[in-house]
């Protein structure tokens, strides 16, 4: 598939924003018939602009409203290393994402805690236990300013 065009770029605005979206209502919206509008949205997936369908969830309503920024440096670089970090990282259900870095940390991970006191113990008993760890460096969100 080519670069998304504007209409293209309006559907997938629309669906970031709403992914429960009809058929009928997205074609509206971006001014096509539904069944161009329907062509084009599985044109977007099986190209794979688009890849799936989440829900988003209110972490806070889940009783993790901490969100921690955690960079990580590794004690090497060798793709053994770097392949047994990120099997053991994705393991676990705090980290909401996990994103290989280049410049000063190897990986930033994006947590999800209850408090304070909830991600120490997760630092304790999972992050410093991680496999290659040398260095953590740990960031508390303040607020959400966007999200998508």
């Amino acid at each position: 598939m080519n670069v998304p065009d504007a209409i293209d770029q309006a559907i997938l605005e629309q669906l970031q924003t709403d992914g429960r979206l009809s058929n009928v209502d997205l074609a509206d919206r971006v001014g096509l018939s539904p069944s161009a509008c329907l062509r084009r949205v599985r044109a977007l997936e099986q190209s794979g602009v688009i890849y799936g369908y989440r829900a988003l969830v209110d972490r806070r309503l889940l009783g993790r409203s901490t969100s921690v920024f955690v960079e990580i440096t590794l004690n090497s670089q060798e793709e053994s290393v770097l392949d047994t970090f990120e099997e053991a990282v994705a393991s676990h259900p705090a980290v909401i994402s996990c994103h290989l870095m280049a410049g000063d940390a190897d990986y930033i991970l994006h947590v999800a805690c209850a408090d304070v006191n909830d991600y120490e113990q997760l630092h304790r008993t999972h992050l410093a236990q991680l496999p290659g760890v040398a260095r953590i460096r740990s960031s508390f969100a303040l607020r959400t300013v966007v999200e998508r």
